[in-house]
């Protein structure tokens, strides 16, 4: 992961301090982007340890369209927590937008069902795009989406690549399980086109560690990374939205202890 170390280090060493939304401060960066080849392991932080059981439950909550934050409670998963409502509720954010686009209040569209058709049956398209940039609904969104619109390539030799462009990505706390999550989804989204999964490739506009993350980020680089880990899909599921969690493993997943680092509301 010596890709995501470099964010770090060219993020502390040339990004400007700025103000931002939640009082806390930041060190920027714009227009950064990373490429992870999965062919050479499952891209998982290994310089701390990543709460890898949030990773695979809130993506898996994330395809099922839920917005509540039910199921990862009840799963041991927090990390939406501040953002919800008394009811759980989060509005139309991620899983809505991937499942149930809104168009004028009416048409309603599942992108996720819509990419995997085309993917199948269209391969060469440039347009297999999932977007959860939904101008008409950002104003019901409990946070406007930090990952916002991804694109699927289908190469002739039966690879598959997922390009991600990302608004705003906290490097210290964030971005680790969004290379995590996207690398899970490509592969995910291969195994049920029958493709292989290949590059995840990570756009980032605004890149920022947060100033109380500055000692913690810097403690991260001062550590050798392991060999990267192996992902484990039951091949079993050819449907992508009857995968559970039991279904996919990490493993051999060796990594130095946890770093703690308070998230910015």
């Amino acid at each position: 992961m010596e890709q995501y170390l470099d964010l770090l280090k060219e993020t502390l060493n040339y990004g400007e301090k700025r103000s931002d939304r939640t009082g806390t401060g930041t060190i920027s960066l714009f227009g950064l982007q990373r490429s992870y080849d999965l062919r050479d392991g499952f891209p998982l932080v290994t310089t701390k340890k990543v709460f890898t059981k949030g990773i695979i439950h809130e993506l898996l909550w994330m395809l099922k369209g839920d917005t509540n934050i039910k199921y990862l409670n009840e799963n041991g998963v927090h990390i939406w927590d501040e953002w919800a409502k008394p009811s759980g509720d989060l509005g139309r954010i991620y899983g809505k937008q991937w499942r149930d686009w809104g168009i004028n209040s009416k048409l309603r569209v599942d992108q996720i069902e819509s990419v995997i058709y085309m993917i199948k049956f269209n391969p060469e398209s440039r347009r297999l795009i999932v977007s959860a940039w939904n101008v008409e609904e950002l104003h019901m969104m409990a946070l406007p989406p930090c990952h916002c619109f991804f694109q699927f390539y289908v190469s002739e030799s039966g690879y598959l690549d997922l390009k991600l462009y990302q608004r705003s990505a906290d490097l210290f706390l964030g971005v680790p399980f969004n290379i995590a999550s996207y690398s899970i989804l490509l592969s995910m989204v291969a195994q049920v086109c029958g493709l292989k999964p290949r590059r995840f490739i990570h756009t980032i506009g605004d890149g920022h560690i947060y100033l109380n993350h500055v000692e913690q980020v810097k403690e991260q680089l001062s550590r050798e990374p392991f060999a990267l880990p192996k992902l484990e899909l039951n091949p079993n599921v050819r449907n992508i939205f009857d995968f559970k969690y039991e279904d996919i493993k990490i493993v051999n997943y060796n990594c130095h202890p946890a770093i703690k680092g308070w998230v910015a509301v």
